[in-house]
């Protein structure tokens, strides 16, 4: 894994063209996160990255399951700081120890509902899309659209995105 190669950036020494994202997560954050940082090597991955991610969370899968998906994607993609700020994120939402402690653990979930995305995400890595209409109507089963099947899909590009870039600049150790 890459770690020295890319600059972990500042607002001043960053490409001009990322600053004003790397600006918009300090708003939003209150701060410049080290993947951020570095995400700013590439002003188009970084963009890219932040406008997917923002089309991703007003997707009408719940805050929840959102999180049980990229955390599913994250923990898969061995990307450490996204594991890390996205445990965060699950206790800001409530999720209990079991939860957190399954996900980070490959384990089934207790609530059914959210073990469905759990599957339902591994199985379209797995098959890269083409999972069985049988997984498909699975998912439905627990009250999730087709809408919300494909929704998985934006999840998982948005955050293999960015737990491919964490690995490869070293931000995701």
């Amino acid at each position: 894994m890459s770690t020295t190669l890319f600059a972990e950036h500042t607002l001043e020494s960053a490409p001009a063209a990322a600053r004003k994202s790397m600006e918009a997560t300090v708003r939003h954050l209150g701060r410049l996160t080290p993947p951020v940082a570095k995400m700013a090597t590439s002003p188009h991955l970084l963009d890219g990255f932040l406008k997917l991610n923002g089309i991703f969370e007003q997707a009408t899968l719940d805050p929840v399951a959102r999180e049980v998906l990229v955390m599913t994607v994250a923990v898969r993609n061995e990307c450490h700081v996204c594991v890390a700020m996205h445990t965060g994120r699950l206790r800001e939402l409530g999720a209990d120890d079991e939860l957190v402690a399954a996900l980070h653990e490959r384990r089934p979930l207790a609530d059914p509902r959210l073990d469905a995305v759990r599957r339902f995400t591994l199985a379209v890595l797995a098959k890269a899309g083409g999972v069985e209409d049988e997984a498909v109507r699975d998912f439905l089963s627990y009250g999730y659209t087709e809408q919300n099947a494909l929704e998985v899909v934006l999840g998982i590009g948005t955050y293999t995105l960015s737990t491919f870039a964490n690995r490869l600049t070293g931000a995701g150790m």
